[in-house]
């Protein structure tokens, strides 16, 4: 039986970027898409309806966390071996979806990050605002550090996992907000998954989504408030729900933990 390759994209207001984005999707190189509108208040699911997708809307707008908790349910529901997740803003290039598969298809790494900062010229070339390059590359640096880790950069969104990983990290008890992405990985730390990355060109452009330089800021602090949750956890000074085995799954922990 082959393996089944399901791509899930988080969606937020996307309407004019959504078409182009599944556009670039090479020919037959997963088996389903799946595009979760997070409550979008354009016509993001209206165009979703007509496209070869399966459409799933929120009614309430969750949250970028809340959206993955999402995808990721709908993708194990159907049976995924694999999952990539390609953002519906067209910030990430879906042309790299077949290699992606590829490295986990041959057991290589466990999870595949899309790494935007191969070069700082390049980075910066490609449109990434100078304060974020730099936060970037100090969150990734002490990141790596900490948990042994030698990523090219912790925080893309384009990302891609086995089954396995899916169905063994408690991803249900993480944030609904952004900070999502950073304790998912440390999660995938924890529980001993390989982690490694692909190079993936910096495309940033006035329709691409990105966040404040506030809710950025808040990001980096969650983000270190989780780092610093796993490392106590990790020590035995202090439990988290987070990093604790998903089954016999305890009452969800709360996200600020």
């Amino acid at each position: 039986m082959s393996d089944h390759v399901i791509v899930v994209m988080p969606a937020y207001n996307a309407a004019s970027t959504l078409e182009r984005t599944l556009s670039r999707l090479p020919p037959d190189c997963c088996d389903e898409v799946i595009v979760v509108d997070d409550a979008s208040t354009d016509e993001t699911s209206e165009i979703a309806a007509r496209l070869p997708v399966t459409l799933v809307r929120h009614d309430d707008n969750g949250g970028y966390g809340a959206n993955q908790k999402t995808c990721y349910r709908e993708a194990l529901a159907r049976g995924a071996d694999y999952v990539v997740m390609v953002h519906a803003d067209d910030q990430y290039d879906a042309r790299l979806v077949p290699a992606t598969v590829e490295i986990l298809r041959l057991d290589i790494l466990d999870l595949v990050l899309g790494n935007r900062i191969r070069t700082r010229k390049e980075a910066l070339s490609g449109g990434m605002p100078r304060l974020k390059y730099a936060a970037n590359r100090g969150l990734t640096i002490f990141e790596n550090v900490l948990t042994g880790q030698n990523l090219g950069e912790w925080h893309s969104g384009y990302r891609a996992y086995r089954r396995e990983l899916l169905e063994t990290i408690p991803f249900e008890r993480n944030s609904d907000d952004f900070v999502f992405d950073s304790q998912l990985l440390l999660q995938a730390v924890h529980f001993g998954f390989r982690l490694g990355d692909i190079p993936m060109p910096v495309h940033y452009f006035d329709e691409a989504s990105s966040i404040s330089f506030g809710r950025a800021g808040r990001y980096a602090m969650e983000t270190l408030l989780s780092l610093g949750s796993w490392y106590c956890h990790r020590l035995g000074l202090q439990r988290s729900a987070l990093f604790e085995p998903r089954s016999p799954d305890p009452r969800p922990a709360d996200p600020a933990r």
